[in-house]
C-alpha cells in the first residue's frame, strides 16, 4: 500500500443533492432578472415598458361622476369637467409614495395650455389628501374622490399612480402605469399630447 492514498471521491448521490438544491435558487434568480427588466428597463425600441397597453385605448373613456374632494376648492370630477378637452386623468393618493415622486412633473404639465389635468383620489382620507396637495401643490382642474375604488375598476387601474390621456372626443389615447419621469414624459406623453393637439 502506497504512502499516498487517494481520497475517496464524494458519492454521486451527494453531488446530485447539491445540484437539486441549486435549482430553486437559479430559477428564482432568473425570475428576478426578468422582473427587474420588465419593471425598470426600456424595451429594445426605447419605449417605456410601463406604458402598458390597455383594452380601453382607442375606446371611449368610462363616464365620470365622482364627488369633489371637500376643502380643496377644486371642481368635482364629472363628464362636464373633461368634455371637449384634451385631458390627463391621473389616479393618485396621499399614501402612494410614487405619486409623491411624480407630483412635481404634474405641476409642470399643468402649465401646458394644451392639456387639462384632473385627478381621481383613490381610497384616500380627505384630510390626508388635502395635506398632500397643500404640501406639494395642486395641479388638478378637477378632483373626484373614489373612496370605494369602483371608478378605478371601471378605468382598469392596475395600481397607482396611473394616468390616461383622453382626447377631446372622450377617446383614451394613452395609458401610463406608474409614476411619470422625465424620460416617459419626453418620449411618450408629450408626443401623444402633440399628436392629439394637432388633430383638434
Amino acid at each position: 500500500m502506497s504512502a499516498e492514498t487517494e481520497r475517496p471521491s464524494p458519492p454521486r448521490r451527494n453531488i446530485a443533492r447539491y445540484a437539486l438544491a441549486l435549482i430553486p435558487l437559479l430559477v428564482f434568480a432568473g425570475f428576478a432578472v426578468v422582473a427587474g427588466k420588465m419593471l425598470y428597463d426600456q424595451d429594445i425600441n426605447g419605449h417605456d415598458v410601463s406604458a402598458i397597453p390597455s383594452a380601453l385605448i382607442g375606446r371611449k373613456a368610462p363616464s365620470l361622476a365622482l364627488p369633489p374632494l371637500e376643502g380643496s376648492n377644486t371642481a368635482a370630477l364629472n363628464d362636464a369637467a373633461v368634455q371637449g378637452k384634451l385631458t390627463l386623468v391621473n389616479v393618485f393618493a396621499s399614501w402612494c409614495i410614487p405619486c409623491r415622486q411624480e407630483h412635481p412633473i404634474l405641476k409642470e404639465l399643468a402649465k401646458d395650455g394644451r392639456v387639462t389635468i384632473v385627478g381621481i383620489n383613490y381610497k384616500d382620507k380627505t384630510d390626508n389628501a388635502l395635506r398632500f396637495l397643500g404640501e406639494l401643490g395642486n395641479p388638478y382642474n378637477a378632483i373626484g374622490t373614489d373612496t370605494s375604488g369602483k371608478a378605478a375598476i371601471d378605468w382598469g387601474v392596475y395600481g397607482i399612480p396611473e394616468s390616461y390621456l383622453v382626447g377631446p372626443d372622450g377617446t383614451i389615447l394613452y395609458k401610463k402605469v406608474g409614476p411619470f419621469d422625465e424620460r416617459s414624459v419626453t418620449q411618450d406623453l408629450m408626443p401623444a399630447i402633440s399628436k392629439a393637439a394637432a388633430r383638434s
